[in-house]
C-alpha cells in the first residue's frame, strides 16, 4: 500500500510504471509450450481492425498485466489480450516490459485464454480466494477491467467458449456457424482448420465481414504474387491475340 502526498498525486506520477513492474517472476512454474507460442502468434498477425491504424492497436502474449493501483504487485498474465486506441509502443518510443493500467489508461478489449488442465477452474472463474489473496482471471477481467470480450479455448476437445459483457457480468455470447462475430472492430474469432507453420490443426484466427479468414503476412505476400502472375497472363493473352510474341521472361 502507498502513502498518499497532500494534495494527492495521480496514479501515474506515484505508483511504479512498467520499468519498475517485471515481466516475468521467479515463482513462476514453467515455460509457455509451443501451443502457446504459435496460437497467440496466429491471433496476432490476423488481428487487424478495419477502423484503427496497426500503429494505435496494441497485441500481446503472455505478458504480466498489472491491474490494481491498490495493490500494484498484483498482475495476471493473459494468454493474449488486445488493446484498441493505444499506441503499439510505450510512450510512443519503447516496446513493453509489461502492461500496467494506471499507467496506460486504457483497458484491454478482448482477452483469449488457452486452457490447459492445472488452468481451467481459474480461467472460468470457478476457483475461491482467501482474504487479502489477489482475484482470479474472471474477476479481474470481469468486475476490475471490464474487458468488453473474453474467450476461452481447449484445445484438448476443442471447447471454444465466447463472454460479452453485459451490464458488468459476462454473459454466453451467441455464435454464428464460423463463430463471434464482435461488431465494434467489424471482425470475429472462429476456429480454422488448417496448416500454420507446418502443423495442421484447428486454430483460433479471426475474419472480416464478409468471412474470409484474414490472412497472414506470408498469405497476402502469397496472394500479391498470384494476382501479379494472373495479370501477367492476361497481359500475354492480349499481346498474343494482336500478334505479338514477347518471351515470358520479359513479363
Amino acid at each position: 500500500m502507498y502513502q498518499q502526498s497532500n494534495p494527492p498525486l495521480s496514479p501515474k506520477e506515484i505508483l511504479p510504471t512498467m520499468y519498475d513492474l517485471p515481466s516475468e517472476t521467479l515463482e513462476d512454474q514453467g515455460l509457455p509450450d509451443e501451443f502457446h507460442l504459435l496460437q497467440p502468434e496466429l491471433l496476432r498477425v490476423t488481428f487487424l481492425p478495419p477502423d484503427y491504424p496497426q500503429d494505435q492497436v496494441f497485441v500481446a502474449s503472455d505478458l504480466n498485466l498489472y491491474y490494481d493501483p491498490r495493490h500494484p504487485q498484483w498482475y495476471k498474465r493473459p494468454d493474449w489480450f488486445a488493446v484498441l486506441g493505444v499506441s503499439r509502443l510505450y510512450e510512443e518510443t519503447e516496446l513493453r516490459l509489461s502492461y500496467v493500467i494506471w499507467q496506460e489508461g486504457v483497458d484491454p478489449f478482448v482477452s483469449i485464454e488457452l486452457i490447459s488442465p492445472g488452468t481451467e477452474s481459474e480461467d472460468l472463474g470457478q476457483t475461491l480466494r482467501e482474504v487479502n489473496q489477489p482475484p482470479n482471471k474472471w474477476e479481474v477481467y470481469e468486475r476490475i477491467l471490464k474487458i468488453p470480450y473474453y474467450f476461452v479455448y481447449n484445445r484438448y476437445n476443442n471447447e471454444f467458449q465466447g463472454f460479452v459483457l453485459t451490464a458488468n457480468c459476462y454473459q454466453s455470447l451467441s455464435h454464428t456457424e464460423q463463430g463471434f462475430w464482435l461488431p465494434e472492430v467489424k471482425m470475429g474469432l472462429g476456429l480454422w482448420q488448417g496448416s500454420y507453420q507446418g502443423i495442421e490443426r484447428l486454430w483460433l484466427r479471426w475474419y472480416d465481414e464478409e468471412s474470409n479468414w484474414l490472412p497472414t503476412p506470408t498469405e497476402r505476400e502469397k496472394q500479391r504474387a498470384d494476382q501479379a502472375e494472373v495479370e501477367n497472363q492476361r497481359l500475354r493473352e492480349l499481346l498474343r491475340q494482336a500478334g505479338v510474341e514477347i518471351p515470358d521472361q520479359l513479363i
